[in-house]
């Protein structure tokens, strides 16, 4: 038996030696808190290391291992020749244990500022999609065919080098080698002409998104955003305090002369030009030009988000709206979630030359910079040629993948759903009849495993259109069969008219 006053606390320990959490954690965790909650009284002195280990069935070792963490995050002290007590600090320290009737600061829900409330408010109830690669989830590039050997060796040839660059402080503005690998890429590949200065790299395209927000834009000024469009940058837009003036697409993009309509004056205008997210369509030149002299005449500036343009695979890929340029108006944002894979979190603002010292400024004062070894890898696998060999398997992989897509549809889905062929990318869509509920439809199809996102979801106003965005990219041909069948089975269950009934009486207002 423990002869002390907590004795009966100590004993009631439980340690569990099958769990993945070491048993040295167990114990420190499970005496942190009695100490921490008033089980032991500051100046109280602790069972010694032997008693402890004897009666937990610990090694001396372990018990003395903790005892140290212990102390070293100030709860005890340890005595020579007399044992291990607790802090006399925690005299005036100890944090209360909260009465039941009175307010406390734990139960008390966080103030969210009136931005981010809003956009909480608005876009809360949608819940995020299940990032895996299953059928039909978007924005997932291909992981199964991922060059990782070449990536496993330019990561061990990366930390073989000096210290200092591994582990210490980047440039903010991005490591000089992947901004001058960027420039010649996009000169190259996407026909833009630039110097490295102008390339800043970001922790992904959403955080570009809400960089050139909160830079640019006061509080409720207008930003032209395409409806449907694309969800994270809305939400960012959102929480920089944009008034977001939902703009309709068509097969040519954005609607300018609607724009124009809507909100002639304007700070900001978003559009997906390679590849409009999500309806895929490519942006003409007619309306480009029509934009960027729309934005020149209101003094606004123009977001071009890129995300998946390096995978155009019906013929010759479209000029990039930056290309076309000539008066520095245009913010080129792209991405490697798409051309790599997510997880790298690595993304890349090209602002024009009248904005270089600008962004310099802010990147310098408020951003730490994206950990170096993620970019040196990525410059050098640009700069070996991998990149760019990368991306032209990735676009036969995905024309496949989306020809699987069609085909599957054509012999099973004919009369249910209309798939549409896509210029490029990792996704399409599909419309529905107009009595069918693409809110229903994505929802049966996700308790079998099939993501078939609502196109109402990317919707910042009530749009015409009823169909769903299936993305492709991510999943093999034979899942992407399989896929079509379950949404095949789920249209026909729909079909009948006790279903047609409850999911009627269920289905909430689109759009909203």
């Amino acid at each position: 038996m423990v002869k002390r006053a907590g004795g009966s606390l100590l004993l009631s320990i439980k340690i569990d030696r099958d769990a993945h959490q070491p048993v040295s954690t167990q114990l420190c965790i499970a005496l942190r808190e009695m100490i921490l909650t008033g089980g032991f009284l500051a100046g109280e002195r602790l069972p010694a290391s032997r008693t402890l280990a004897r009666d937990l069935g610990l090694s001396r070792t372990t018990v003395i291992e903790v005892f140290d963490r212990l102390v070293a995050e100030g709860l005890v002290e340890s005595r020579t020749g007399a044992g291990t007590y607790v802090s006399a600090v925690l005299n005036v320290s100890r944090p209360k244990p909260p009465q039941p009737d009175a307010p406390s600061i734990v139960h008390t829900a966080p103030r969210l500022s009136g931005l981010m409330a809003q956009a909480v408010s608005r876009f809360g109830d949608r819940r995020r999609l299940p990032h895996m690669p299953r059928a039909f989830t978007t924005a997932l590039p291909a992981f199964d065919v991922f060059p990782m050997a070449q990536w496993a060796r330019l990561s061990a040839k990366y930390l073989r080098g000096a210290r200092d660059d591994i582990m210490g402080y980047g440039d903010p503005d991005g490591l000089l080698q992947l901004r001058r690998a960027l420039a010649s890429h996009l000169r190259v590949n996407r026909g833009i002409t630039c110097d490295a200065e102008q390339i800043f790299i970001v922790g992904g395209a959403q955080q570009a998104f809400h960089l050139i927000g909160s830079t640019l834009l006061n509080p409720g000024e207008n930003v032209w955003f395409e409806n449907p469009g694309a969800i994270g940058a809305r939400n960012s837009l959102i929480a920089c305090g944009a008034n977001l003036v939902p703009v309709p697409v068509d097969a040519e993009g954005l609607r300018v002369d609607e724009a124009l309509r809507l909100s002639p004056q304007f700070r900001l205008a978003f559009v997906t030009p390679s590849h409009q997210q999500p309806m895929g369509s490519v942006m003409s030149l007619e309306r480009r030009f029509a934009l960027l002299h729309a934005a020149e005449r209101a003094g606004a500036w123009v977001i071009e988000d890129d995300y998946d343009g390096e995978f155009f695979f019906s013929g010759r890929p479209p000029p990039t709206l930056k290309s076309v340029d000539t008066n520095g108006q245009v913010i080129y944002v792209g991405t490697f979630s798409k051309s790599l894979f997510p997880a790298l979190r690595l993304g890349y603002l090209l602002v024009p030359p009248a904005l270089v010292d600008t962004f310099r400024t802010i990147m310098s004062k408020f951003l730490a910079g994206v950990p170096s070894h993620t970019q040196a890898m990525v410059a050098e696998f640009i700069d070996e040629g991998h990149f760019a060999s990368h991306v032209r398997r990735m676009r036969l992989i995905y024309q496949e993948r989306h020809d699987t897509l069609l085909a599957a549809s054509r012999q099973r889905l004919d009369g249910l759903l209309d798939v549409l062929p896509s210029h490029g990318g990792l996704h399409t869509i599909a419309l529905l009849p107009a009595s069918a509920s693409e809110v229903a439809i994505a929802r049966d199809a996700d308790q079998r495993q099939v993501t078939a996102s609502p196109i109402g979801r990317f919707a910042l106003a009530p749009v015409a259109v009823n169909g769903l965005v299936l993305g492709y990219g991510g999943v093999s041909p034979k899942l992407i069969t399989a896929g079509v069948e379950v949404l095949a089975q789920v249209l026909e269950a729909r079909q009948s008219p006790a279903a047609a009934r409850k999911a009627k009486a269920l289905e909430p207002a689109r759009g909203l």
